[in-house]
């Protein structure tokens, strides 16, 4: 059996959590004690944790379970996009106290919002880890960390017609949940460590396509979208990875 952490169990931590096979035994972290009960009748061995943006006075106990972990998935923000560099220095000192001298196969899920907002299409040779200041830590401190960029997360109650959408004409960098999950599982199978993955649908359709298919509207886009876009090209050579769902303008059909 393979014993498998998740820090952060909430939207995306939770369907990786249910996308994993029978194999593994699953402990996971959450906020508060209702959050605990929630994910322990499912089955989920959870335990109560938090990482906050301050100083603490003594250091947060180390995770009891950490030395057990064959694979550890990190759901917290750590890019440093949302907050400033104190603030997320605090969290990831606190992370680093949780979890020790961690030796497991460990994925850190980032965000594609690293990239700059400029109209041309990014990869990671782009920007390194290094320039990235919550990847940095995490990599110096664990060289093993997989850290997987993601697009915007989409898929089930997560449909861009039901947010407050400017740019329209801009391409979308979106991901559906499960391919992260494939991603994952992917990676666990093949043992695959250190390495920086963009994890974004290979389309990029407008926003006001999405928001017209997710609308069963008619809308045909009579050029190639022009903008900032995430390619995912990396992941799918190195890991000869198929996207289950390509086409963000479909995961409403899911």
């Amino acid at each position: 059996m393979t014993k498998t952490g998740i820090i952060g169990c909430g939207w995306l931590g939770s369907r990786i959590a249910e996308s994993l096979p029978d194999r593994h035994i699953i402990y996971t972290t959450a906020t508060t004690e209702q959050k605990v009960a929630q994910l322990n009748s499912k089955g989920f061995n959870a335990s109560l944790a938090s990482f906050p943006d301050y100083q603490l006075d003594e250091k947060i106990p180390q995770w009891s379970m950490i030395s057990q972990l064959d694979v550890l998935i990190i759901t917290i923000p750590l890019s440093g996009k949302s907050c400033c560099v104190s603030s997320l220095y605090n969290r990831i000192q606190h992370l680093f106290s949780f979890i020790g001298d961690c030796k497991g196969q460990m994925f850190v899920m980032s965000s594609t919002g690293v990239y700059p907002d400029l109209p041309k299409e990014f990869t990671e040779d782009d920007l390194w880890v290094e320039a990235v200041s919550g990847e940095r830590m995490i990599r110096n401190k664990y060289p093993q960390a997989n850290i997987l960029r993601l697009g915007g997360l989409m898929g089930d109650n997560r449909l861009l017609k039901n947010y407050n959408v400017s740019g329209l004409e801009a391409p979308v960098n979106h991901i559906h949940y499960a391919d992260i999950c494939s991603v994952i599982s992917r990676m666990t199978e093949l043992g695959t460590e250190g390495k920086l993955y963009n994890v974004t649908a290979p389309f990029h359709p407008s926003k006001a396509a999405v928001i017209h298919a997710q609308k069963n509207l008619p809308f045909s886009e009579e050029r190639e979208v022009e903008g900032r876009k995430v390619l995912s090209s990396k992941l799918v050579s190195e890991l000869d990875f198929a996207f289950k769902y390509p086409d963000p303008c479909h995961f409403h059909e899911v």
